[in-house]
């Protein structure tokens, strides 16, 4: 048990017997009345976002949650193989368990596996990636003038939006929470 004052990012609670993770949230206090958390949660098994305010100071009840470092092995067509780095131990996730991480997963990746009693909650990845562009229209001298965007493919197979200039072959950053191009990696 912890209470609305005890609230972080990331943390997980138990509420009506489902598990939110807490987005973000916002202490307030007002000129007039009792101070309240304003949060934003999201679903761990659905993915639905929604707003709850509680008053500060009420207790509530918190998940427990197993984060460990895995390394992504593969994809066996059914669900992705992850390997404990420690333990040696494998465990299948279900592909609408890895959601939009899927998109950014390469082979010996190694990401955050948050579980709670044995069962896979949701993939953390890192906040950037670098991968390899596979596919992209040639850009063409003087395109680095216009903040223009084309569609370039990664090495995983996912699209995503990239500045004319860049080109096939070329390694960039890429955010992992939105798929934002963040620039060119130098090697």
């Amino acid at each position: 048990m912890a209470t609305t004052n005890d609230l972080k990012n990331g943390m997980v609670l138990n509420i009506d017997g489902q598990l939110w993770s807490v987005v973000e949230f916002q202490h307030v206090k007002p000129g007039k009345g009792p101070a309240f958390v304003r949060t934003k949660l999201r679903n761990v098994e659905s993915g639905k976002n929604v707003d709850k305010t509680f008053n500060a100071g009420t207790k509530v009840e918190t998940a427990t949650v197993d984060r460990r470092t895995m390394q992504y092995l593969y994809n066996d067509g059914t669900s992705f193989v992850f390997m404990d780095v420690q333990s040696y131990d494998q465990l299948e996730v279900p592909p609408e368990t890895v959601g939009d991480a899927q998109n950014f997963l390469l082979e010996n990746q190694e990401v955050i596996v948050a579980t709670n009693e044995g069962r896979v909650l949701f993939i953390e990845m890192p906040a950037s990636v670098e991968l390899v562009i596979t596919f992209t229209e040639p850009g063409l001298a003087g395109d680095s003038a216009t903040g223009r965007t084309k569609p370039a493919t990664l090495e995983t197979g996912h699209e995503i939006q990239v500045p004319l200039f860049i080109n096939q072959g070329e390694k960039v950053k890429v955010d992992t929470r939105d798929s934002s191009y963040l620039g060119r990696v130098k090697s």
